[in-house]
């Protein structure tokens, strides 16, 4: 949520960046300026109400006291709880529809991003070399079924399309890349989290998903009462609640998790030629990483966890790139994010294995999530994250990468410590 006195002071600030979002915000920013001044003066006319009303209360007393009639007065106090009365049913429509206009707004993109979509995402960096065949290489969907490391046929038979069956060896590799996840992480001293699979709406809310994306998710209806709970979308919309309504101290921070779950989405996008296989699907793993900062802090920590996303990829020795994106090609909960892209052979281009991202104070503004500094003033944490890393495009990019000319996979050499020390996987 943006804070609201950034609002108040420059509203044509904040409607430029919303259009640097490729969003158009002018009609919704001047309609909360206006509910603002409403909510502001509903406020200011209750409280005088009250103050008059508990200042004749006072008064009631030393009036009897005095044999003077009191009849005037209490027809006073009842027209004023009346009005009083009427103002709160005012003030909380206005509160509700200022509400819902605040947490409709995108966060703002960090001044440096360049304006527009995808089209204008800046790679900053390469690593190691696109990989040359001297034979025809196979892509991953042939070479997972050759090897009977994915059953997809069987997986539709299961969940639908979008769903597929890690078996056999494919399984024990998939596994081994979310060890390789975790260990790295936990060596570099980020706390291990198990969050629930099925979350309360209001964590949704705080991660900035809901209200917007709310139909991009799996419900699941509690059939004894009305609650109704969801799947995450991302281990994101937990940690993001994690303190939500809470206030840390300034020693409390930094707080680096990381958190290793399955993953549901509703809608997997639009599916093109070339995305076959696993590159998109309803339910993948993926192991995510998050940061609870001091807002000074907050540049460094994304430094941080792009590096670590980095040497991931690094440590499986994949081609990648790494890319920031356009104000626009930005979640809508994120003021930046870096994408580190890998090439896969077989569409001629890459894909986004991790994005590091940097909410800022808005996932913080919207759970109120604080921090109390060393001299008692408190302040809204900045929150941050990024895949580290999601395996459904890391596995097709390894076993096309690592393609031998007799249809065989070479296993990354840290990777095959989790597989009993296998160095290439063979048809059987």
């Amino acid at each position: 949520m943006i804070d609201i006195k950034l609002i108040r002071e420059n509203p044509d600030k904040i409607k430029a960046g919303m259009k640097a979002k490729e969003v158009d915000c002018d009609a919704i920013v001047d309609r909360i300026l206006e509910l603002d001044k409403q909510r502001r003066d509903l406020i200011g006319q209750t409280e005088a109400l009250k103050a008059r009303q508990n200042k004749v209360t006072k008064q009631i007393p030393a009036m009897k006291k005095a044999g003077q009639d009191t009849a005037p007065v209490f027809k006073e106090m009842s027209e004023i709880k009346g009005q009083i009365s009427e103002l709160d049913n005012q003030l909380r429509e206005v509160v509700a529809e200022y509400n819902d206009n605040m947490l409709s707004l995108p966060n703002m993109p960090d001044e440096d991003l360049v304006p527009g979509g995808k089209e204008n995402n800046q790679p900053l960096k390469y690593f190691g070399e696109p990989k040359v065949f001297d034979f025809e290489p196979k892509n991953h969907v042939d070479l997972c079924v050759d090897l009977g490391l994915i059953d997809y046929e069987r997986g539709v038979k299961l969940g639908g399309n979008g769903f597929w069956i890690y078996k056999g060896m494919g399984a024990r590799l998939e596994w081994a890349l979310l060890n390789y996840f975790i260990d790295t992480h936990l060596a570099d001293g980020y706390e291990m989290i198990m969050p629930p699979y099925m979350l309360e709406y209001q964590c949704g809310l705080t991660a900035g998903q809901f209200p917007k994306f709310a139909d991009e998710v799996y419900k699941i209806a509690n059939p004894t009462d009305d609650r109704v709970h969801y799947m995450l979308p991302t281990a994101e919309a937990a940690l993001a609640s994690v303190y939500r309504d809470e206030i840390l101290t300034e020693a409390d921070l930094p707080k680096k998790f990381f958190s290793y779950t399955p993953c549901f989405r509703r809608e997997a996008g639009s599916y093109r030629a070339d995305e076959r296989g696993m590159v998109r699907g309803h339910q993948f793993n993926k192991v995510e990483m998050f940061q609870y900062t001091l807002p000074e802090k907050s540049d460094e920590a994304f430094e941080e966890l792009v590096t670590k996303a980095e040497n991931l990829v690094k440590g499986l020795g994949f081609h990648f790139r790494t890319v920031k994106l356009a104000a626009g090609d930005c979640s809508a909960s994120m003021a930046r994010t870096y994408d580190i892209e890998i090439s896969i052979p077989s569409m001629n281009g890459y894909k986004e294995v991790s994005s590091v991202s940097n909410a800022r104070d808005y996932q913080a503004r919207r759970g109120n999530m604080r921090v109390r500094r060393a001299d008692k003033s408190i302040q809204f944490m900045h929150t941050l994250n990024g895949s580290g890393l999601a395996t459904s495009r890391i596995l097709p990019a390894l076993v096309e990468q690592n393609q031998l000319a007799d249809g065989s996979i070479v296993v990354p050499e840290v990777l095959r410590k989790y597989l009993g020390g296998i160095e290439v996987i063979e048809k059987k």
